[in-house]
């Protein structure tokens, strides 16, 4: 991480003019004496040489000392070394400038091209919308993925949860929202993955376009604080536009990579370990970045796709349990459907959309319910019609169900590259949901 153009970035008028000095090193952490900051100052952490600065976050307090969180690794640094409060804040800018830019967590571009000088400077850490603020969600939100579209149907503004295991294709799902959705911006928080992923889902899954879109990149070699305000900057950026009256598309991948750097900083603290060794900071912290989406009244919206990695296909994982308890809704992807080669691996049966109901016709909703309706009954005595035990015209329904079972299948698959509007999602669903 290039720190001199973080400190460029922050700028070194906003220090203060006293400072203090590094009391006690430790492997996660400072601990700062001389200065009273309170908690949540950025700091900035100097020695003589130039070369060894970084900038940190206070993160808790003493009687006569304070402990820093470092925006970098503490190697290098030593007792003495000195400590100045910015007073500007954490911030990141914003503004048309962004647009078609991969940056990390402090703005800084990181694709090679000029820096960025933004219209403004915005504080990362900003409060939700106030619930009496928020707009009704009543307009549908077109994702281009036929499974999602006919029957995970979602709005503008609203946030939904994309659950899966590693490898079942959260990625891929991503890739073929953003392409396409009917969203002008594009917001992607890419959070504690592997760097060679970041240009892999510019390559292969937004096919080196990046029109109208921000990347903002905090890798998994990143410090946990980078990881954790990289996907706060994004959600800043993605409200930038939305209070410039823009529809915004906000993507983060991953929620548990942010929930891992929360708990690397939560257990270096001391705090008491709980479900899964996460402290009770990472429960509080999830609804603070996903509330901040959603739809405000007389400005635009920020509809939200949070992916969630599932450890072991468990479900009950606490950041998974947490994060479904929050969002409008959970799209579950299967690993069994990736076996049978069905992609995207949608499990409809297991997956919701909150606001369904209140968008979409009440035609769509019986297609939507027949469809569901087929595909259980099918699955619930699948082993029954493979060994034979079943003689058809025992259940008329059952039959109807085995004789759809193509078509079904045929409607969840869809090409990576293929993208359906909204009418064709409806059109083939009805096809499907009518009486032979």
């Amino acid at each position: 991480m290039p720190f001199r153009k973080i400190k460029t970035h922050l700028g070194q008028k906003h220090l203060s003019p006293t400072f203090g000095t590094i009391s006690k090193v430790s492997a996660t952490s400072l601990i700062g004496i001389g200065i009273t900051p309170s908690v949540g100052d950025i700091v900035k952490v100097s020695k003589s040489s130039e070369e060894r600065e970084t900038f940190g976050m206070v993160t808790s307090l003493e009687s006569n000392s304070f402990s820093i969180s470092p925006f970098s690794f503490v190697e290098g640094f030593r007792i003495g070394d000195k400590v100045f409060i910015n007073n500007a804040g954490l911030t990141v800018p914003v503004g048309n400038e962004l647009l078609g830019r991969v940056v990390d967590p402090m703005g800084t571009p990181i694709d090679g091209g000029e820096p960025i000088s933004g219209d403004s400077m915005m504080s990362i850490i900003r409060p939700p919308i106030q619930a009496l603020k928020r707009g009704i969600i009543d307009e549908i939100f077109s994702v281009g993925v036929r499974s999602v579209d006919g029957l995970l149907t979602c709005g503008k503004g609203q946030k939904l949860g994309i659950f899966a295991g590693s490898g079942v294709g959260k990625s891929t799902l991503m890739g073929m929202i953003v392409k396409g959705s009917i969203a002008p911006i594009k917001v992607i928080a890419l959070i504690g993955e592997r760097g060679r992923e970041v240009p892999e889902f510019i390559e292969k899954n937004l096919g080196g376009d990046l029109t109208n879109t921000v990347l903002v990149v905090a890798t998994s070699d990143d410090s946990p604080l980078m990881r954790k305000y990289g996907a706060f900057a994004a959600m800043t950026i993605a409200e930038y536009f939305k209070d410039m009256g823009r529809d915004v598309l906000f993507m983060m991948d991953s929620v548990t990579r942010f929930a891992m750097a929360q708990r690397e900083i939560g257990l270096a603290l001391g705090e008491p370990p709980t479900s899964k060794g996460y402290p009770p900071s990472v429960l509080t912290l999830l609804p603070q970045l996903m509330e901040r989406a959603g739809k405000e009244k007389g400005k635009g919206s920020i509809t939200a796709f949070f992916t969630v990695l599932v450890e072991g296909d468990d479900m009950s994982d606490p950041i998974a349990d947490q994060s479904r308890s929050i969002l409008d809704g959970h799209i579950v992807l299967s690993r069994e459907l990736t076996d049978f080669g069905i992609y995207p691996p949608v499990n409809i049966l297991n997956s919701a959309s909150r606001l369904m109901g209140d968008l979409v016709s009440k035609e769509h909703r019986e297609y939507a319910q027949k469809f569901r309706r087929l595909y259980s009954l099918h699955k619930e005595n699948e082993v029954l019609v493979r060994i034979g035990a079943y003689t058809k015209g025992s259940d008329a329904e059952l039959d109807e169900a085995i004789s759809k079972k193509g078509k079904m299948d045929a409607f969840l698959r869809q090409d990576m590259g293929e993208n359906i509007t909204y009418e064709d999602s409806l059109n083939m669903l009805s096809e499907i949901a009518k009486k032979e």
